[in-house]
């Protein structure tokens, strides 16, 4: 008999929770769901060896650098 009575609580808690949601929308899971961004190709610097996104990329005669400072430094 105890156990009938706790199974009609939770079958009656979850019958409310699930009434109170509205209906069409999917529950929130708290964070607004985002798309994610598409993977980049990584390269890596000539000088320091430090992979970054090709699109950050400074493009040298002898290959592809992390910054100006360092295309400088590689390429007198």
């Amino acid at each position: 008999m105890k156990y009938l009575l706790v199974f009609a609580v939770v079958l009656i808690g979850v019958w409310l929770w699930r009434s109170g949601r509205q209906a069409g929308q999917p529950p929130k899971r708290g964070q607004d769901s985002k798309p994610a961004a598409e993977p980049q190709d990584m390269v890596r610097c000539q000088l320091c060896g430090v992979h970054f996104a090709q699109a950050d990329a400074i493009q040298g005669q002898r290959g592809v650098y992390c910054c100006v400072e360092h295309q400088q430094r590689a390429e007198p």
